[in-house]
C-alpha cells in the first residue's frame, strides 16, 4: 500500500488571467544571499487552474498541487484569500 504524501499548499498574487480557466499566481520568498548575506527577494510564478474564472488581477489567492492538468499546469486554486483593491 502507498503512502499518500501532502500536497503542497502556496499563497501568491495573481498576475495575469488572460487564458480560460488559467490564472498565473507568483509566489515570493526572502532568502540569505550566500556570500553577501543580503536579503534577496526571489519570485516563482507557477499556472494554476481557476474552475470558475472568478479570478482577477490583484488578488491574494491559495494554491494547491494537484495531478498534472497541462503541459505546465499541476497547482489549482484553493480560495482567494484576499480581492484586489
Amino acid at each position: 500500500m502507498e503512502k499518500k504524501r501532502n500536497k503542497k499548499s502556496l499563497q501568491g498574487m495573481v498576475v495575469s488571467n488572460k487564458m480560460d480557466k488559467t490564472v498565473v499566481v507568483t509566489i515570493q520568498r526572502s532568502t540569505r544571499h550566500p556570500l553577501y548575506r543580503k536579503i534577496v527577494r526571489r519570485d516563482k510564478r507557477y499556472k494554476a487552474h481557476d474552475e470558475r474564472n472568478e479570478c482577477r488581477i490583484g488578488d491574494t489567492v491559495k494554491i494547491m498541487e494537484c495531478r498534472p492538468l497541462s503541459r505546465d499546469k499541476h497547482f489549482r486554486v484553493v480560495q482567494i484569500v484576499e480581492r484586489a483593491k
